[in-house]
């Protein structure tokens, strides 16, 4: 099932024991932010606990629902295509390289929980309290006070990203977040992600690009590969979501056998024990 919305940006706030959605996508982005409650909240092939404070990212590619083990209470901010290219004007010059929609759209911030720190957490509080505060008076979709509000959410999800990427900010010739941001998209895709791939896409030589990788990173970038996929992998197994056929196919492994050897030389342990025990 696929939800639609046609207003360019819409604010839900409700209250529940029940979540009343099955799985389901949408035609348009939404970020969830928990005001109270906990449960489980299914994200595509992935189980990821929920609390107060909370900031999820859906993107239209996306399926999810959640399942409340205590009385929840949610706010939707959802909005399409159409709401950040029509307020282009008011947009700071930066958003120009990454746009609200790219960050939206990155797997990174899907994967990871974002966390965030005083100030910081309690400014996502307080701002997504003036957005449910405004709602009540004025219609959102075209003013330039909730525009700057939405912005703002951007500006403190972009800062809690910085510790997953867990990199050295100094200029270059290649945009930080434009490397990383590929790497997570393609990382299913082996064949992408090759060296000689990679520097193609970006168009360096491929013996400059292990070096900058370790200079920017300070880690080599097949350590990064490794521990990423490896995050990834474990986190399919502990959500029980998926079987080892199922994560071996979407990771371009051969076969169930090549991934469980995999995941037994870089662990030292097979991913059915690793399986009983982090589910037991």
């Amino acid at each position: 099932m696929k939800r639609k919305q046609f207003e360019p940006l819409e604010i839900d706030v409700f209250e529940t024991s029940v979540y009343p959605f099955p799985n389901h996508s949408h035609t348009y982005y939404e970020m969830v932010y928990i005001f109270k409650g906990c449960g489980n909240h299914y994200f595509n092939k992935l189980v990821i606990p929920y609390k107060a404070g909370d900031l999820y990212l859906i993107s239209p590619e996306d399926e999810h629902f959640f399942e409340i083990k205590k009385s929840t209470k949610f706010c939707f901010i959802k909005f399409n295509d159409s709401y950040f290219e029509t307020n282009k004007h008011l947009s700071p010059d930066n958003l120009t390289t990454t746009s609200p929609v790219d960050i939206m759209r990155n797997p990174l911030l899907k994967e990871e929980k974002l966390s965030f720190d005083e100030p910081c957490k309690t400014i996502l509080k307080k701002t997504v309290e003036n957005i449910i505060e405004y709602n009540g008076f004025h219609k959102v979709s075209d003013s330039p006070i909730m525009f700057f509000q939405i912005l703002s959410l951007f500006g403190l999800i972009r800062e809690a990203s910085a510790k997953f990427l867990n990199i050295n900010v100094e200029s270059g010739t290649i945009k930080k977040d434009d490397l990383i941001s590929y790497i997570h998209q393609n990382i299913y895709s082996p064949e992408l992600i090759r060296i000689n791939a990679i520097s193609k896409h970006f168009n360096i030589s491929d013996t400059y690009f292990g070096a900058y990788f370790k200079r920017n990173f300070e880690v080599s970038y097949r350590k990064y590969i490794t521990d990423y996929k490896l995050k990834l992998i474990e986190r399919r197994i502990q959500a029980g979501q998926m079987t080892m056929k199922q994560i071996a196919f979407e990771f371009g492994f051969t076969d169930e056998s090549h991934l469980t050897n995999y995941f037994k030389k870089q662990l030292n342990i097979n991913p059915s024990d690793y399986k009983f025990q982090h589910t037991s």
